[in-house]
């Protein structure tokens, strides 16, 4: 178990402490430390890393599965809606709350417990007999995700304190979060080729019911002595704002920008949210350092989060569209396709450790930028006759870079962390991710909508009724083509199509854009790794805790 202990200079870093709570001093302290940190450290890397695909999963597991679901528990529109968006809406706005709650009461007890909530969550999830039960229980998912998802990140922060080590174990946690969300849709494609759907839920238990007691044994506890009581209020300012800051740019993006539905919520989230901050940086004892954040190495990687995934959520969205209703492919078939994406990404992870000493974080991470900008480039030569070695060369790239750019993001904002705060860092970057995928479907799905709409309509021989139906989704036009039938039905899908398409390569072009913009924005990381070290508390490769210059 790890607490917080002070250094010579009055600077409080992260020690082991006993199962009792009582600090463990002097020889048998460092005896811990080596425990702790020692040849199981890898076991922990592997228990951490399964637990976190399996968040990363329930992100898009379900997104195959919505059709199944809608004909079997019949659920309108909006209760469709939040069937879909109540576990990363709820997973996102808690994020800080439990990261910050792990720094104080422990990080192995708040993962633990979210464990049990998840395949708790699971089961009641797979067998809801109706839609208010299974929003339910995706918010409760959402809860145990939230609770999961920093306590990984803040706990290889503590087993592995030597920088290298742990560049090579954040790669592949982060290969692991990119592959989980990628691989959703395979694997539910694969589950209901031959299951219900609810399996796409039912998977967790045997797999949490593993690595619970797994966990258990292997993972040390550590928590952050000597910070002062947890600030509730500020936790619920941050929850509330982070809650109504996306919710509202989800609205956003679904085409009420300029409704009071849609600019309420985000407009009192960014309220909250400046609230929280101001609160923040007023105590004695924050939850959230804002001179952490604020410092270039920190602040400019968690800026690059946000636009590597604004630029990239909302695209695989369209992708996945374009695979299943331009090119006809099953949702399983969909899934393979984007498998090379999958491969490319845990590669990367492998050889960011490498990578990351070799070009250092300013270059590796520009470098990763410009890779996927030039793979988003090349798939706007993909039109309506699938052309798969374009679409494999163009997936291996996006993987290789998108895995680059997240891996030197999260390693280089963990290593710029004193240990004592690394939950609240954790959940920072996770925060980061999960509003750089809301704001991406939003701003992306908006290019899309207003590049698509117009051409389906004045399509010769088509009702007007009906090109108005056609113009909310390509979805929508297929449906409404099979019902016209004939040359009218046939004209309208090939104007669809077409105009989808176009769509889409614009959505490619503006992706490439904020892709480079994050290329030059990351000019301002250090130039080299070994220039930082954590601000407080003791180096992660042993030395002093004063800072570094890059």
């Amino acid at each position: 178990m790890a607490g917080t202990t002070t250094t010579g200079s009055g600077e409080t870093a992260d020690v082991p402490v006993h199962e009792s709570g009582r600090r463990v001093d002097g020889n048998s302290g460092q005896r811990a430390a080596t425990s702790a940190s020692g040849p199981n450290r890898w076991l922990v890397l592997a228990v951490l890393c399964t637990s976190l695909l399996l968040v990363a999963l329930d992100a898009t597991v379900l997104h195959v599965a919505v059709p199944a679901v809608s004909e079997d528990l019949r659920p309108g529109p909006i209760a469709l809606l939040w069937i879909v968006d109540a576990y990363p809406l709820v997973c996102a706005s808690l994020l800080i709350l439990f990261g910050t709650l792990g720094d104080r009461v422990g990080r192995r007890r708040v993962l633990l417990i979210g464990y049990a909530l998840f395949a708790l969550a699971s089961a009641i999830a797979a067998y809801a007999p109706g839609p208010a039960v299974l929003i339910a229980a995706r918010a409760l998912l959402g809860v145990g995700g939230a609770m999961i998802m920093p306590a990984t990140l803040s706990i290889l922060r503590v087993v592995f304190p030597d920088r290298r080590e742990r560049a090579f174990a954040v790669g592949m946690w982060s290969a692991v979060a990119a592959v989980g969300a990628a691989v959703g849709p395979l694997v539910g494609g694969v589950l209901l080729e031959h299951f219900w759907w609810g399996s796409v839920f039912l998977v967790n238990i045997p797999l949490m019911a593993l690595i619970l007691p797994l966990g258990r044994w292997l993972l040390p506890e550590s928590v952050s002595e000597d910070k002062g009581p947890w600030d509730v209020l500020g936790a619920v300012l941050a929850a509330a704002g982070l809650c109504g800051a996306i919710f509202g740019v989800k609205r956003a993006g679904s085409g009420e920008a300029l409704s009071v539905a849609a600019l309420l919520p985000l407009v009192v989230g960014v309220v909250l949210l400046v609230a929280f901050v101001r609160r923040q940086r007023r105590r004695r004892y924050p939850l959230v350092d804002f001179r952490t954040v604020s410092r270039a190495a920190f602040g400019t990687s968690v800026g690059c989060i946000v636009l590597t995934v604004l630029a990239l959520v909302g695209l695989a969205l369209v992708a996945a569209q374009y695979l299943q209703l331009v090119l006809g492919l099953s949702p399983l078939e969909t899934g393979l396709r984007l498998l090379p994406l999958s491969v490319a990404a845990i590669v990367a992870g492998v050889l960011g450790s490498r990578l990351l000493h070799l070009l250092g974080p300013r270059l590796m991470v520009s470098l990763g930028f410009l890779l996927t900008a030039a793979a988003v480039l090349a798939l706007t030569g993909v039109g309506q006759d699938e052309r798969p070695v374009l679409l494999g060369c163009g997936f291996v790239l996006l993987g290789f870079g998108l895995e680059t750019t997240l891996f030197g993001c999260y390693e280089s904002m963990l290593s710029e962390t004193p240990p004592e705060q690394s939950g609240g860092a954790a959940a920072i970057g996770e925060t980061a991710y999960q509003l750089g995928a809301g704001i991406g479907i939003a701003l992306l799905g908006s290019v899309m909508n207003a590049a698509y709409g117009p051409g389906v309509r004045d399509v010769p021989g088509v009702p007007a009724q009906a090109s108005d139906a056609a113009g909310h989704s390509l979805g929508e036009a297929l449906k409404v083509a099979a019902q016209l039938g004939g040359s009218a039905g046939e004209s309208l899908r090939a104007a669809a199509q077409d105009s989808f398409v176009s769509g889409l390569h614009l959505t490619l072009y503006v992706s490439a854009a904020l892709l480079l913009l994050g290329a030059v924005a990351a000019l301002r990381l250090p130039r080299s790794a070994e220039g930082q070290s954590p601000v407080s508390g003791d180096g992660a490769d042993g030395s002093s805790g004063r800072q570094g210059r890059p």
